[in-house]
């Protein structure tokens, strides 16, 4: 029999199917969100996309924080006491019918005026009328229709971000000049006749001198500034020869048509300045829609509900003392670390730990910051503030006050330390020489040495490579924080991997039965008792047995902590820990759910973990060239499974807490070890951060990742020795365009040694060193990115 989909979300109608119109719902929510688009006249959304919805979610309560004036003022990009706008992220937005449904808000609620769509960063822009509604309701509203906007801590911060965009400024200066300048610059270059000559050159030639006024006092200021604080550091970086090279060309190109003795360099030096910012532009391109730099305050709710003397008012996470009784609801987050007074408590600290597993807890027991509430309403005791929790002093280390960039020297720096040596060498020999052959070209030399050599190739061709990958990496799903994380990631000798979340799937668990075999009765009788519990063991135990035909238990119950039983006819089961069922529990080291029947031991089923797709092939290519370590915060039960599946020689470490996972790097680092760090948790921060590159790998990389250097897709896992592979071939692609610009150099140089430079020399070859590299770098890596593929 094929199974029936639901109309509005495309999710297998399972337990209860619902009739609607002649449509099929899954749930009631589903239902509801279709009646709503009817009546509302908006049911094209379904025919944009096939099943386009998400099921709601049960909020009630949940937004009662929205009505605190200071909290809207946070969330509210511009408030006049009656027009309000308001950007929300969304993390469902997915398809084109998403993007209509969202963009008609209007219709749903007529206090919205407008809502705009930013599909790539997943929010929509909402301005409203606080009159007529308010964000509460705006919000509401959204949840009501399957698209619940994801509200954090980080959200409520003063002031607002100011957007930096004075590189594009410069670029569209630099651009808008040098395209004047070459139009201005090509009568003197075919040597137009004697109209040009004598009606106009000395206007065109002041024109052009207008036109780079803006592009080397402003659009190059930043090469200056760099290599002054270079200088003042006793570093000699790639900015000091080009802030050198932009003075020279300037200062020469200005006495030239003062003194009437040429038309200069503008257009080499327009030219040069234009190409340098449109690399620096392609290199900071970046993913907006990602946060590499997550801390707790990303994740955790704005407000939660405060119960006192019986009464239930939100307030403010950071507002928490001690003492406070607090109400925790399904699927929230636990802002502090507390005392269960009451409820079922169904504790998930994935987030924290990278453990899918969801943990009980009985009245009275601790709770810790940053674990979710998996299983209704419970109400707790705050024994700290949010600032004093465990989980926010993951982020009181100091690793998360450093920045690993300062400790890094680039390539491109490394080289021009010696090209910036050489470049001045040649042009003092160069001077020296002709001041005793013809001291009327001395001065000429020395300035026409110091134009040709300018390395705008060299800086272009890091830009540019690093940049390309930075591109073909996201179109792979591995998202790079910056262009130095890649060169980082080229020069690593050592991989170290979280377990648990990381090497391991969360998808589906591996079991094996040990103990006498079950007869066809207990096994449905099995399967049907496992079937009314929702315990996580539980539901991962059903779904890897066999199918069979559902009965009705004449008896379930279940008891917390301990585990299930059930009758049936003649026959009795119990499912859960050894002492509850009657048997003696032999290994701690794996978990366990054990079976009796009738009062007899029958066995026990343990569960495995099940690792990730390729990972055997992975760590085989990584240990060519690499150290490779398990740095896990579980015990060692699957050690000897790991043995099997790993490579030789590979570290497993067990028991490690956050801490000793920082410190594990540190020490290897001083032993001059370049180390990634390949996690998932929020445990895994302070690795992450200490590491030379830290990767955050994701199963979702919009809704969760850590601080760090990259995200890697889940589905991407097989594929980082690829990544790391294509950085390493970045670095040669480099080096080979450092070569290219030295065939072109020692052209140019020819000429400017010889007193040959003319200005039509330095226009030709200035560009097409520039263009040249970009063109190489471009198609080789864009060879790189077809080979990862």
């Amino acid at each position: 029999m094929d199974q029936e989909h639901c109309f509005h979300c495309g999710d297998i109608c399972e337990s209860q199917t619902i009739t609607f119109s002649d449509k099929t719902f899954c749930c009631n929510g589903c239902k509801t969100v279709y009646e709503i688009f009817s009546e509302n006249d908006l049911t094209c959304y379904y025919d944009l996309q096939a099943a386009p919805g998400a099921t709601p979610k049960d909020i009630e309560g949940k937004y009662d924080f929205l009505t605190q004036e200071n909290i809207i003022e946070k969330l509210t990009e511009f408030n006049d006491g009656k027009t309000q706008i308001t950007t929300l992220y969304i993390p469902h937005i997915h398809c084109s019918s998403c993007i209509w449904i969202l963009e008609n808000l209007n219709k749903l609620n007529p206090g919205v005026s407008a809502s705009q769509v930013n599909f790539g960063k997943k929010n929509v822009r909402v301005t409203y009328n606080s009159e007529i509604t308010s964000l509460k309701e705006v919000v509401i509203l959204l949840s009501s229709i399957g698209y619940e906007p994801y509200i954090s801590l980080d959200d409520f911060k003063t002031g607002k971000a100011q957007v930096n965009r004075s590189l594009i400024y410069k670029l569209g200066i630099a651009g808008f000049a040098f395209g004047n300048v070459m139009f201005l610059s090509f009568p003197e270059y075919f040597e137009v006749g004697e109209y040009w000559l004598e009606q106009y050159k000395h206007l065109f030639r002041w024109l052009m001198f207008s036109f780079s006024l803006p592009v080397v006092f402003y659009a190059g200021q930043d090469y200056f500034i760099s290599a002054y604080k270079g200088l003042r550091k006793g570093l000699l970086n790639i900015d000091v020869p080009i802030a050198l090279g932009i003075a020279v060309l300037f200062i020469r190109s200005t006495i030239d048509i003062i003194f009437d003795l040429g038309s200069g360099f503008f257009d080499s030096l327009t030219g040069l300045i234009f190409f340098l910012l449109l690399g620096k532009f392609f290199q900071q391109k970046t993913y907006s829609f990602l946060s590499f730099e997550r801390d707790y305050k990303s994740y955790f709710p704005i407000a939660i509900t405060k119960i006192e003397n019986g009464i239930e008012t939100p307030i403010q996470v950071y507002d928490i003392k001690q003492g406070d009784r607090l109400l925790i609801r399904n699927q929230e987050l636990i802002p502090a670390d507390g005392i269960l007074i009451n409820g079922n408590a169904q504790i998930d600290y994935s987030f924290v730990t990278g453990e899918s597993k969801t943990i009980s807890k009985d009245s009275g027991d601790k709770l810790f910051a940053g674990g979710k509430q998996t299983a209704g309403l419970i109400e707790m005791e705050a024994l700290k503030s949010v600032e004093q929790s465990y989980l926010t002093q993951l982020w009181s280390h100091d690793v998360f006050n450093t920045n690993k960039e300062d400790h890094f020297t680039t390539l491109t720096n490394a080289i021009s330390k010696r090209f910036t040596i050489a470049v001045l060498t040649i042009a003092i020999l160069a001077t020296t020489y002709w001041l005793f052959v013809d001291a009327s070209k001395a001065m000429n030399v020395f300035t026409a040495v110091l134009i040709i050599a300018c390395p705008c190739a060299i800086a272009l061709a890091a830009p540019f490579t690093f940049g390309n990958l930075l591109r073909i990496f996201g179109k792979l799903k591995f998202y790079v924080k910056n262009a130095s994380v890649i060169e980082q990631l080229a020069e690593i000798n050592t991989v170290i991997f979280d377990k648990t979340g990381t090497i391991t799937s969360n998808e589906k668990s591996i079991a094996t039965y040990e103990g006498d075999v079950l007869s066809t009765s207990e096994e449905i009788l099995l399967k049907n008792t496992l079937r009314g519990s929702n315990h996580p063991l539980s539901r991962s135990l059903y779904d890897i047995l066999d199918e069979h035909n559902i009965i009705s238990l004449n008896h379930f119950e279940e008891h917390l902590g301990k585990g299930i039983e059930a009758s049936y006819q003649n026959e009795n089961i119990r499912v859960g820990s050894a002492s509850f069922v009657g048997g003696s529990e032999t290994s701690v080291l794996n978990t366990s759910v054990h079976i009796s029947t009738n009062n007899k031991y029958k066995g026990k089923y343990t569960f495995y973990n099940s690792y990730r797709k390729g990972l055997s092939k992975l760590f085989n290519n990584l240990k060519k060239e690499n150290d490779l370590v398990i740095l896990s915060g579980d015990n060692a039960g699957e050690q000897e499974n790991l043995k099997k599946l790993l490579p030789a020689k590979t570290k497993l470490i067990f028991n490690q807490k956050p801490d000793d996972k920082l410190e594990y790097i540190k020490y290897h680092q001083t032993e001059g070890a370049k180390v990634l760090m390949v996690g998932d948790g929020l445990n895994d921060a302070g690795a992450l951060a200490q590491s030379n590159v830290g990767i955050a790998l994701s199963e979702n990389v919009n809704v969760f990742s850590p601080a760090c250097d990259a995200i890697l897709d889940a589905s991407k896992f097989n594929q980082l020795y690829n990544f790391i592979k294509a950085s390493k071939q970045a670095i040669t692609i480099i080096k080979w365009s450092f070569l290219l610009s030295f065939f072109y150099n020692s052209i140019g140089l020819y000429f400017a040694v010889t007193g040959q430079l003319a200005p039509v020399i330095a226009a030709i070859l200035m560009p097409l060193s520039s263009i040249s590299v970009v063109v190489f770098t471009t198609i080789a890596t864009n060879f790189i990115g077809k080979r990862i593929k």
